[in-house]
């Protein structure tokens, strides 16, 4: 139990430190250590954890380390897998604040963000693609157009008609629910 409970800090501590730019960059880290490294779950079991996480509300990088730490160790493996999401960084972001605050008109840190930007949305753009996978799975019958219709009449409303996203997936859960059981 012990050795689970490390490897859970390490998958995740290491995840949480290499990734930059917040919860939905490090998502494929994740990915990479629970599904492909450790073997705690599958593509489409994560896939299913990450859609039911981004459906509420907080942090995904949270919810993920204590759904997937409870899967792997019970509560244990839950408390465990938060601490090393947040602590690190927490306590990183205590010692380095007034070091970035002298620096932040320095401009070789200015190119470093710059720089890394692009990778970032790399990173967001192969998740996106990955979780297409299960985002779009055909259903059955007369809706199987249903998750298109839902992901179109999402982006126009929250980007074009400034709807609040969380009407949106209120709407999808509901609809979900009625059209895309079972």
């Amino acid at each position: 139990m012990i050795k689970t409970l490390l490897d859970l800090f390490i998958a995740f501590g290491r995840s949480t430190m290499l990734g930059y730019g917040g919860g939905p960059s490090i998502i494929p880290l994740y990915q990479n250590e629970v599904v492909n490294r450790f073997g705690w779950m599958g593509n489409e079991e994560f896939g299913q954890a990450l859609a039911f996480g981004n459906a509420l509300p907080g942090p995904i990088a949270t919810k993920l380390a204590a759904y997937i730490g409870f899967k792997v160790a019970g509560w244990s493996g839950a408390v465990v897998a938060v601490g090393a999401v947040v602590l690190p960084t927490a306590l990183l972001m205590v010692l380095l604040v007034n070091v970035m605050y002298k620096l932040q008109s320095n401009t070789y840190i200015k190119g470093m963000i710059k720089g890394i930007q692009p990778v970032i949305f790399v990173m967001l753009a192969m998740l996106a693609f990955d979780f297409a996978k299960f985002a779009f799975q055909k259903g059955s019958g007369m809706f199987s157009f249903l998750p298109f219709l839902i992901a179109a009449l999402f982006f126009i409303s929250v980007q074009y008609l400034g709807l609040n996203p969380i009407w949106g997936i209120v709407a999808s859960l509901v609809i979900g629910a009625i059209f895309m059981h079972g």
